[in-house]
């Protein structure tokens, strides 16, 4: 639903992952304070917002009597190959081979909605191939923090190997006033729009998952279903290691500065008020 409508979509999720990620997020925001980052005062009040919420986390759900205009049901088994996205409209979805082969001429793995994961399974990907690859290859993690961990996991050496382009940490090609593919290349890209004119004056952009990108910038055009398969069935062996998520509360770089953080009486209780007020 990204620039079409906040109230789009959404998702129910458990307890767990939630938990899960505001943990990680508590840690990172004290260690964004003790790096010195601006305003800690608002970086307090978001981390006591949080850990009021995992002392008591309730959720939003729908009524159990709520009626929908109308309801799709859809049986992801059914789903038995990628999904992309069209130029130059992220509502023009088809499958490979509803698309057939296309050649491409750049390729772009970036933007917020790429996790960690997706750039360690590229990179595992891109292992295998030996010399320059024949399309321009755009890197950009989202925050340096990825930046950071895939470096001390060697990627950043894998991403260069291949003659990749390494950009800053951030939004890059995603946010088109950056920096730009050529005009009226055809581009394979993990973002999530693909709006004319937007990554690059002219460019047809696919939109695709970031295993399905780092094998187009390998072979140079889409792959068939087999060719995708065959490359990504190499992953498997490596499943949990690769997409496991940063989660900050688990690494000591960022646990040791964050544990001296301290959050002051006076925003806690701020964060409970505020808390009880919203689910009274």
């Amino acid at each position: 639903s990204a620039e079409r409508s906040a109230a789009g979509c959404t998702i129910k999720l458990d307890k767990e992952p939630i938990e899960e990620y505001l943990r990680s997020n508590v840690v990172m925001l004290k260690w964004m304070i003790a790096e010195g980052y601006g305003d800690a005062r608002t970086l307090k009040r978001r981390i006591a917002a949080m850990e009021e919420w995992l002392a008591n986390p309730v959720l939003m759900e729908a009524d159990k009597d709520a009626q929908y205009h109308k309801v799709y049901e859809i049986d992801l088994a059914t789903i038995k190959e990628p999904i992309l996205c069209c130029p130059n409209d992220p509502d023009d979805a088809k499958t490979l081979t509803e698309i057939g082969e296309q050649k491409i001429d750049e390729v772009f793995i970036g933007s917020c909605m790429t996790n960690i994961g997706h750039f360690r399974a590229a990179g595992e990907l891109l292992k295998n191939f030996n010399g320059q690859l024949p399309t321009r290859l755009w890197i950009a993690p989202p925050t340096k923090m990825d930046e950071s961990q895939l470096t001390a996991e060697g990627f950043y050496s894998v991403y260069g190997k291949v003659g990749a382009r390494t950009e800053m940490p951030g939004c890059s090609l995603c946010m088109g006033n950056q920096a730009r593919v050529a005009d009226k290349t055809t581009v394979v890209s993990t973002s999530t729009r693909n709006f004319p004119n937007r990554l690059g004056q002219g460019a047809n952009v696919y939109l695709a998952s970031a295993e399905l990108a780092a094998i187009a910038a390998i072979l140079g055009k889409l792959p068939t279903k087999g060719e995708y398969m065959e490359l990504y069935n190499s992953l498997a062996a490596k499943t949990e290691q690769t997409y496991s998520y940063l989660n900050f509360d688990q690494y000591e770089d960022y646990t040791k500065k964050a544990k001296d953080v301290e959050i002051g009486a006076d925003i806690k209780a701020g964060a409970k008020e505020a808390y009880a007020a919203q689910y009274a």
